[in-house]
């Protein structure tokens, strides 16, 4: 019976990896959305948000692992920490900082007054973290869902599919993985625009992860910083957060229109 698991896991890697992705989140997530509801009454720290990132992470390793062994595992390591592309992709990396900028700087022609940059440092669950507040996303959210999402998902979507079609697919799988977040940390109200700003970051993380040449390290650094600069506290639901997610939405609608459908860049797709 357990060799016939062990089979059946190694032959549907993409499924295995998801359900494992899934549950791993899942475990953390649901009793946090239970007690936000009301629905059960005990005790939980919700600072364990932050742990539900590395469901894709481990079940990127634990699938790896089971298909392709150590040396497997090993290449998809080499990718988290490929730091050698070309400097364009380390811009693009922390891009996010110079969108938060150019925001700032719109909100203060119309307002009349600069965003307050602190604010980014004050995140849910957790004390006010300052400039920490950028590690912290790119060591949870940042590492523990590229890994996953572009670094094992992604390359295999894409052998027999073009890059967009693979993104699509990436991307409804994504989404549905932030199911329980809408119980006890984001707002229902928001899906719509989550679910359009969701495709469009699916898109462009397509876009930099086979233009960099399959760094997953570029996809982490761009997911955290990304996240740094739209999902604080209190920037979340303000101004600074809908002029990035729109810039990001034009940014796909580009890659879109400027490459083929096959690649979404201007090289070859990663594939696995």
């Amino acid at each position: 019976m357990k060799s016939d698991l062990v089979v059946a896991l190694k032959t549907r890697p993409l499924v295995t990896y998801y359900v494992l992705a899934l549950g791993l989140t899942w475990i953390i997530e649901i009793p946090l959305a239970l007690v936000k509801q009301g629905i059960v009454q005990f005790h939980l720290p919700f600072s364990i948000h932050y742990l539900a990132s590395y469901g894709p992470l481990v079940a990127a390793v634990v699938t790896t692992a089971l298909t392709d062994g150590s040396k497997g595992v090993k290449e998809l390591f080499g990718r988290m920490f490929n730091y050698r592309v070309h400097p364009l992709w380390w811009f693009v990396a922390f891009s996010p900082l110079i969108l938060f900028a150019a925001a700032a700087a719109v909100l203060r022609v119309v307002r009349g007054e600069w965003v307050d940059p602190r604010m980014l440092g004050v995140v849910d669950f957790l004390p006010n973290l300052g400039v920490g507040a950028i590690l912290l996303w790119i060591l949870t959210y940042g590492l523990g869902e590229e890994s996953g999402w572009r670094g094992f998902l992604l390359p295999r979507l894409q052998k027999n599919r073009s890059a967009f079609s693979a993104t699509v697919i990436l991307w409804a799988l994504w989404a549905f993985w932030h199911a329980p977040a809408f119980f006890y940390v984001y707002d229902p109200k928001i899906i719509l625009g989550f679910l359009m700003g969701l495709l469009a970051g699916a898109i462009v993380f397509t876009w930099l992860y086979n233009g960099s040449g399959g760094s997953i390290l570029i996809a982490i650094l761009f997911h955290g910083v990304f996240n740094f600069t739209t999902a604080a506290r209190e920037a979340k639901t303000g101004l600074v957060a809908a002029i990035i997610s729109t810039i990001v939405i034009i940014w796909a609608v580009v890659v879109v229109a400027a490459f083929k459908p096959a690649t979404l860049c201007h090289r070859e797709k990663q594939v696995m």
